[in-house]
């Protein structure tokens, strides 16, 4: 009869988990994967943490303050506060961590719709603030932990950073540095690490009013759904759940022979 038991150590510090198994007369300690999603507190977040703690990953979420108070995580996930305008946020963010399987940039932040030259240097400083340089900044902290054990990351960028639209400027400029800067690092931590990014068009979340964190979340949408679904193949507007499965084959073994790839998910609205 085949025996098979696993005793549990959880080291809430490093956010490990690991587990000595005997299968078999085969026996070893293996470290569970840890995963941290920067900007988790969002819908796409949000579906994205349960679902990979389902699969058997350590999920930490890292967001605002007031983001993590109005959308706490699910039992079994870990929070963070952070903010990706205040290098020391992110510093203490990532103190506590040695290593990491995964890690997913989420966090993202567009100003009301204006033309570039209606756009002040104040709104399109804070849109590259955020989604370009503290993309580069949270980068730089998770790329040391991720080379321990040759891990993935991942960065959500954005349609809008290839099918440009007028007055979604300073947000589309921002999300095509991103995809620059996955591309970049992808071939500088190769083979050690891969690095990829997911293209979403627009998501049924709180984004689309406002913001979480941001905003009360109840702002006008500015997107006409109507028309938006009409010239859309698939024929509706993408959920957060759309996105969360090309998310997890960027982070799994299925995608181990891809990097610096951009997976557009838009129900086949555009084809870039």
């Amino acid at each position: 009869m085949r025996l098979f038991w696993r005793i549990y150590f959880i080291d809430w510090k490093y956010s490990k988990l690991t587990y000595f198994g005997t299968f078999l007369g085969i026996s070893g300690f293996v470290d569970m994967k840890n995963l941290v999603l920067v900007g988790g507190a969002g819908g796409i977040g949000r579906s994205l943490a349960n679902r990979a703690l389902d699969e058997g990953w350590a999920v930490t979420v890292m967001d605002l303050e007031k983001s993590l108070a109005k959308h706490p995580p699910a039992k079994g996930i870990k929070s963070r506060q952070i903010d990706l305008t205040n290098p020391p946020s992110i510093e203490n963010a990532f103190s506590d961590f040695n290593q990491l399987s995964g890690f997913v940039n989420l966090a993202g932040y567009m100003q009301g719709l204006n033309s570039i030259e209606e756009t002040t240097n104040k709104d399109f400083d804070e849109v590259i603030n955020l989604n370009l340089k503290g993309a580069f900044l949270v980068a730089k902290k998770a790329l040391p932990l991720l080379r321990v054990n040759g891990g993935s990351m991942v960065n959500v960028v954005s349609g809008l950073a290839s099918h440009v639209r007028p007055k979604y400027g300073a947000y589309g400029i921002s999300k095509a540095g991103l995809i620059n800067l996955t591309k970049t690092l992808a071939l500088e931590e190769a083979p050690k690490v891969r690095v990829n990014a997911v293209g979403p068009s627009a998501v049924d979340t709180a984004f689309l009013r406002g913001g979480t964190g941001r905003s009360d979340e109840n702002e006008p949408i500015s997107l006409n759904i109507e028309n938006y679904v009409k010239i859309t193949p698939l024929a509706r507007m993408a959920v957060p759940e759309d996105i969360v499965g090309p998310i997890m084959f960027l982070l799994g073994s299925d995608s181990s022979f891809m990097t610096g790839q951009t997976l557009w998910v838009n129900g086949g609205g555009y084809m870039p």
